[in-house]
């Protein structure tokens, strides 16, 4: 039998509102040509943003979604959520435990995992892969979940890099499963840049500078760990933080673009943990993921930390 973590089913779920950056800027303090910027040169347009859905509301749709897919007879036995902000609820407010509990998974483990900020999704399918691996009964079930909302200003901003959206997403992993197999993982925190958002303008330059040559080295070295090529890949599934950070990776890469899946960027904008996963849904639900073929997620946490998995997926 496999010892591979595999993805059962993965989902996402995207408020109905949608609105342009536009909407936002005043909230946000941007100028309008500071909006022109974000619009023709980072490549944002319109993200879903709507500050009367509460965080559970936002979060629970797609874990019920993914757990419709647990096996009958099987059983989770942890409930993981992923968040990149650290504060996501009040203090009194145990957010892992709340969703297990929405989710009527009373007998699973519950906790949060953050310090890898958006990569911590990603982090988190890896960990779960352990735990089943190292202490869960056979057969056992895990449930990672993202979601958090861009409830203020100062959570909702990266200047100069992207402006924050809602959304959610689900995925259910287990070991030796028929879904898809994660064939590597490879991640790299650059601690010089651990000040994320307080950075100085020298340290934000020096992140920028080197944010391509870093992100391509690594998504290189999670293939690599995978025992491909790049030219084995067909899409890179990546985070939706903005245009021209990818358009800097690639061509650090040497990349064709096409094999880039950047499509979502100007419709949904950043959101935070969930990208890869919205991002996969939709390529997915297009019918654009192909059987046998080579995946690799990919993104970049505040922090800074850069992570990179690859996966092979199976149609089912």
């Amino acid at each position: 039998m496999s010892t591979a973590t595999t993805l059962e089913r993965i989902e996402s779920f995207l408020p109905e509102r949608s609105v342009r950056i536009d909407d936002v800027a005043a909230s946000l303090g941007l100028r309008r040509a500071e909006v022109g910027v974000f619009r023709k040169i980072y490549g944002l347009d319109r993200l879903r943003f709507d500050p009367d859905t509460g965080l559970f509301d936002l979060v629970l749709p797609a874990a019920r979604r993914a757990l419709a897919a647990l096996p009958e007879g099987r059983r989770i036995e942890y409930v993981i959520y992923a968040h990149t902000v650290q504060a996501v609820a009040p203090p009194h407010v145990d957010t892992a435990a709340t969703i297990r509990e929405g989710l009527g998974l009373h007998d699973a483990e519950a906790f949060a995992l953050t310090h890898q900020a958006c990569v911590s999704s990603l982090g988190a399918i890896d960990l779960a892969g352990e735990l089943l691996r190292a202490e869960a009964p056979e057969g056992a079930y895990a449930l990672m979940v993202t979601g958090e909302r861009a409830y203020s200003p100062k959570v909702q901003l990266i200047p100069n890099s992207a402006i924050m959206a809602d959304a959610a997403a689900a995925c259910l992993v287990t070991v030796g499963g028929p879904g898809d197999e994660v064939l590597s993982f490879v991640t790299r925190t650059l601690g010089e840049y651990a000040a994320g958002l307080e950075m100085t303008k020298e340290e934000t330059q020096g992140f920028g500078q080197v944010y391509g040559t870093v992100l391509g080295e690594v998504i290189n070295e999670a293939v690599d760990a995978a025992g491909l090529s790049f030219d084995d890949v067909d899409l890179v599934i990546p985070h939706n933080v903005n245009m021209v950070s990818w358009r800097q990776t690639i061509k650090e890469m040497g990349a064709a673009p096409e094999k880039f899946f950047l499509d979502n960027v100007a419709h949904y904008s950043h959101t935070y943990a969930s990208d890869v996963f919205v991002n996969y849904t939709t390529l997915r639900d297009q019918d654009r993921l192909a059987d046998g073929r080579y995946y690799v997620l990919v993104s970049v946490g505040l922090g800074a930390t850069f992570g990179a998995m690859v996966i092979r997926h199976r149609k089912r």
